[in-house]
């Protein structure tokens, strides 16, 4: 209770008040106080564990005497953390009354302060821990707090302060532990965040009767009860759901053609935001998706197709939408225009084909944004006639194979049942034999005279009727006689990159062919637009180390007149070794080694060249080559009487290959022979009269 000692000045305060939480001190003047006409001082002293820590006063004017004052301090401590007492008295002409005095009591348990509480990241937070009597601190700590800014400070022996300096965030609710040294363990949470950082508010509408305003979350921070934040548009609640990068918040307004300040009010325990945006919501107007997109009508080519809105008002609304067809391979958008748009024409399709369609639309006048997709819906066009087949010739002697290429899903428009093939000579066209050819085939061989030009049709044949015909001429003399020369190309990354001069005759273009040289002659063609004179062939019936011919021809109103030839590898790979036969021939000191040209077939690279390695026995290695690609033979000269290793070997692209050795032993050459044959009866016949001539001796004597 408060007391007031005897002293010399009546005039002080009375029904004092001490809000314990934030030393918010009230208190009113005596009514002896009323005579005073100067006016009247307060002093204020704060003490903490009985020692004064703070000083203040309070100035009274004579018009204020006789009303409520107050003073209020602020503690880094809560005051339940150390002793703290209050002292208050009135001053006057120099004269002081008594103190008056109120201690705080003490708490009579372990309690850690301040609980439950919100901190600003990057702000400093101090925390206490005080013990009944009888009791000490044997420690202080964090716990789910990464920050290590951390410091422990001893007031008293019941008393311990926590000082954390908050530079991160809490991922959830952060702990101070305080343990005595009996073992008893209290503790206090807290959560470290931030006050609200939303951005960007923008506001729309979508069915001209409600406001939609979206806005960026940062640092979201719902998963703690009493941080998530509270919204308020235009001063009213927002009901929000859940929320994650973006925010949305929307209510029902009168939408006019004027613009008009919008503003959200974000708050948390740690602060307020307000965001602003200034719109006309007729110019804003961001549309829901069409409901029931079906196809009205549906042809092999196109389809009409129709769709309903939910909100009513788009129907006075310049529109345009867009129509997104899509094939699974293909995708395209195609816009159409007008009021109250509920329908859309699509083009261009092709027959006995599945599409996904879907539709969106935005005002056309003041365009704001696309509006959503529709559900997808599928539909399939109905049948048509096959597209004309891509046919193609290859004449060798009296036979001329007929193929075409096998038309796709898209080309066939249906299931195709068979071919036929009709042909007659051009001067005779009214006697013209055809065959039916099973849709398991698409090549068919005929027996032609060469000596006349013939005109070829195929056509292809589904539910719906054949296709329009694909006709090609053959010439009268076999193209692959004609004197055009061969070049040579080389393949690249498994293609082959072609180029030629501009042919005057190409009316339709060019063709370009290849098959293998060697083994069946399956052939393989493309078609090249008259603009064009290059371009690059890729067949995945290509294969390393096969030669093929690649031929290119004029597409003109009559036969196909072939322009150039070229024949390559689309990679070359090594020769196989042991494929040259060899022989030798001996003459005089030099040998010749000769060879039977390796197959082409057998040749999996080009050989620009041979090289003739020899070694003795004593492993000298020697070598003689040329550069003549034909060459079917090397000699070797000035050769010791040996034993020799021969090595022919073929120098390609791809380096040395095809090696294949041959030993040879050489004879002395018949010169050296007679030579020889003639030293030995001489040294026979010396040897002889020698003899003879000690054997006289031996007689006479």
């Amino acid at each position: 209770m408060w007391s007031l000692p005897l002293g010399v000045l009546r005039c002080g305060p009375q029904n004092v008040t001490l809000d314990y939480d934030s030393f918010l001190l009230k208190w009113e003047d005596d009514p002896s106080c009323s005579v005073i006409r100067d006016g009247l001082v307060y002093e204020l002293q704060l003490l903490t564990a009985d020692k004064p820590v703070h000083n203040g006063e309070v100035v009274v004017t004579p018009a204020q005497i006789g009303s409520t004052h107050s003073w209020k301090w602020t503690s880094h401590l809560p005051s339940q953390c150390a002793r703290h007492s209050v002292r208050l008295r009135s001053q006057y002409n120099n004269q002081s009354n008594p103190w008056l005095q109120k201690t705080l009591p003490d708490q009579g348990v372990i309690l850690v302060l301040p609980r439950d509480q919100m901190f600003e990241v990057g702000s400093t937070a101090t925390f206490c821990c005080t013990v009944p009597d009888g009791e000490s601190i044997k420690t202080m700590f964090l716990l789910n707090y990464k920050g290590a800014n951390v410091n422990a400070t001893k007031i008293s022996e019941h008393v311990y302060s926590l000082t954390v300096h908050l530079d991160q965030e809490s991922e959830n609710w952060s702990d101070v532990i305080c343990e005595t040294t009996k073992g008893e363990i209290s503790g206090a949470s807290f959560h470290a965040g931030y006050p609200p950082s939303d951005s960007s508010l923008q506001c729309e509408t979508q069915d001209l009767e409600t406001i939609d305003c979206f806005w960026n979350i940062t640092r979201k921070t719902e998963d703690v009860e009493k941080l998530r934040r509270k919204y308020l548009l235009q001063g009213s609640p927002c009901k929000i759901g859940a929320m994650h990068q973006l925010g949305k918040c929307s209510q029902k307004v009168e939408v006019d053609a004027a613009e008009r300040n919008w503003t959200l009010t974000v708050t948390n325990p740690l602060g307020k935001l307000e965001l602003h945006d200034r719109a006309d919501l007729t110019k804003r107007v961001h549309m829901v998706a069409p409901e029931k997109v079906a196809a009205s009508t549906v042809n092999p080519r196109n389809i009409s197709l129709k769709w309903s809105w939910t909100v009513q008002k788009y129907s006075n609304l310049n529109l345009t939408c867009q129509v997104d067809v899509s094939d699974g391979d293909s995708n395209t958008k195609i816009e159409n225009f007008g009021v109250g748009l509920t329908a859309a024409v699509i083009k261009d399709l092709i027959p006995h084909w599945d599409y996904d369609v879907r539709v969106r639309c935005g005002t056309a006048q003041h365009f704001w944004k696309w509006g959503d997709w529709s559900k997808s819906v599928k539909i399939r066009t109905k049948g048509d006639v096959p597209d004309a087949l891509d046919v193609w010739m290859k004449v060798k002697e009296d036979q001329t194979v007929i193929s075409w290429k096998v038309p796709l899903a898209n080309q066939s428009h249906g299931e195709i049942f068979d071919y036929k093939v009709s042909w007659a000579k051009t001067k005779e066209k009214n006697q013209s034999n055809q065959t039916n050819v099973s849709r398991s085939n698409h090549s068919l061989t005929l027996t032609l005279d060469p000596s006349e030009e013939y005109m070829v049709t195929v056509t292809a044949r589904n539910i719906n009727g054949s296709s329009s015909p694909s006709t090609i001429i053959i010439p009268r003399l076999n193209l692959d006689k004609s004197e055009v020369k061969t070049s040579w190309i080389s393949g690249s990354n498994g293609s082959f990159f072609l180029s030629w001069p501009v042919s005057p005759n190409a009316s339709c273009g060019y063709i370009v062919d290849w098959c293998p040289v060697f083994g069946n002659c399956t052939f393989e063609w493309m078609k090249v637009p008259p603009n064009r004179t290059l371009t690059t062939i890729f067949s995945k019936n290509f294969e390393d180390g096969r030669r093929y011919l690649l031929s290119i021809y004029a597409c003109t109103e009559r036969a196909p007149v072939l322009l150039q030839r070229r024949e390559g590898y689309v990679r070359e790979t090594k020769i196989e070794a042991k494929l040259f036969k060899l022989k030798y021939k001996q003459k005089d000191s030099a040998v010749e080694v000769s060879w039977e040209p390796i197959p082409l077939e057998k040749q999996t690279a080009s050989i620009h060249g041979y090289i003739l390695y020899y070694q003795d026995k004593s492993g000298n290695i020697f070598n003689v080559s040329t550069d003549d690609p034909e060459a079917t033979s090397l000699t070797a000269k000035n050769l010791n009487i040996s034993t020799y290793n021969f090595t022919v070997t073929a120098s390609t692209a791809v380096g040395l290959c095809g090696n294949t050795s041959i030993n040879v032993i050489l004879n002395p050459p018949a010169d050296q022979l007679i030579m020889l044959t003639l030293i030995s009866l001489g040294a026979v016949f010396l040897i002889v009269s020698v003899s003879i001539i000690i054997c006289y001796r031996h007689w006479a004597w």
